[in-house]
C-alpha cells in the first residue's frame, strides 16, 4: 500500500527568518493521526535566513539527524562540539539523557536543511555527536545510506532501527529497493518528479509505504533529476516519547 501525501498537505510555519514545512506533528502543530511513521517522529523541511537560527535549547531521548541541502549550519553543544556543516554534510546527535545545542546560520546565504528525528531503540543513552560529508556523486542514480542503526559501513551511526538514504535520479534510471517484512518506507522528494511503483510524486510530496516488498523508483522528468530522501523504518514505532 502506497499513500501519497501532496506538498500542500504539509503544515507550514513561517516566521520570516524561518520557513518550516512540517511533515509530522511538531511544536505548535498537532494532529493525533500524524504523530509518527514507524519510529520516524519528525521530518521538517527548513529554510533559515542568514544571521538567524536556533539558539541554545535542550533535547533528550531522540536521534536527531540534519541533512544540509544548501548553505551552512554552525553547531555548538554542551559536549564541547563546535563546527560548521556545509552542503552535502550530515550531522547526527544522540540526545539520550540530555543535551543542549544551538544551530545557527552564520553564513551569507539562506540555509536549507532537513531536520529528522528518529526514536531510539532504548532510553538513557549517553549523548553523542558525529558529522560526515558526502559527495553528490555518491547518491547519483543510486541510494546512498547517510545514517543507519542497521550495521551498514561508511555511514553515520544512529541508535535506532532505521536507515536514511539519499538519491538523485536522472531520466532513464531506475532504483529498486527491497523492503523486508514488517518494515515501512518513507520517501520525500525535494526536486524533480519520481514514479514510485507507478504513482507519481513531485517536489514536496511524500510517499508512506506499507506492505510493498518491492519498491521501484524511476525519474519521469527529462529536466531536473529527482532528488529525494528514503527512510527505512520498522512497522512498529518505538515506545519512547519525544521530548522537545
Amino acid at each position: 500500500m502506497i499513500r501519497i501525501i501532496p506538498a500542500e498537505a504539509r503544515h507550514l510555519e513561517d516566521s520570516g527568518w524561518l520557513k518550516s514545512y512540517m511533515l509530522f506533528s511538531f511544536s505548535n502543530y498537532y494532529d493525533p493521526d500524524n504523530v509518527q511513521f514507524g519510529n520516524l517522529r519528525v521530518f521538517n523541511d527548513d529554510t533559515v535566513q542568514p544571521g538567524r537560527g536556533f539558539s541554545t535549547h535542550p533535547h533528550s531521548e531522540m536521534e536527531i539527524i540534519s541533512v544540509v541541502l544548501e548553505g551552512e549550519i554552525t553547531h555548538e553543544d554542551d559536549m564541547g562540539n563546535r563546527g560548521v556543516l556545509g552542503k552535502g554534510e550530515v550531522q547526527c546527535v544522540t540526545a539520550g539523557t540530555g543535551v543542549h545545542h544551538s544551530e545557527l546560520n552564520t553564513g551569507k546565504e539562506p540555509l536549507h536543511f532537513y531536520q529528522i528525528w528518529i526514536l531510539p531503540s532504548r532510553s538513557r543513552l549517553e549523548p553523542a555527536y558525529s558529522q560526515k560529508k558526502f559527495e553528490a556523486s555518491g547518491w547519483r542514480n543510486r541510494l546512498l545510506p547517510l545514517a543507519s542503526g542497521q550495521g551498514l559501513e561508511n555511514v553515520l551511526k544512529i541508535n535506532a532501527d532505521a536507515t536514511i538514504y539519499r538519491a538523485s535520479l536522472e531520466k532513464g534510471h531506475v532504483i529498486h529497493f527491497n523492503s523486508q517484512e514488517n518494515r515501512r518506507t518513507f520517501i520525500y522528494i525535494s526536486a524533480g518528479e519520481l514514479s514510485v511503483n507507478g504513482q507519481r510524486i513531485e517536489r514536496g510530496d511524500q510517499a508512506r509505504i506499507d506492505l510493498e516488498k518491492a519498491i521501484h523508483m524511476e525519474a519521469v522528468s527529462s529536466g531536473m533529476p529527482a532528488d529525494f530522501i528514503l527512510i527505512d523504518v520498522p512497522q512498529q514505532g518505538a515506545e519512547i516519547q519525544a521530548k522537545r
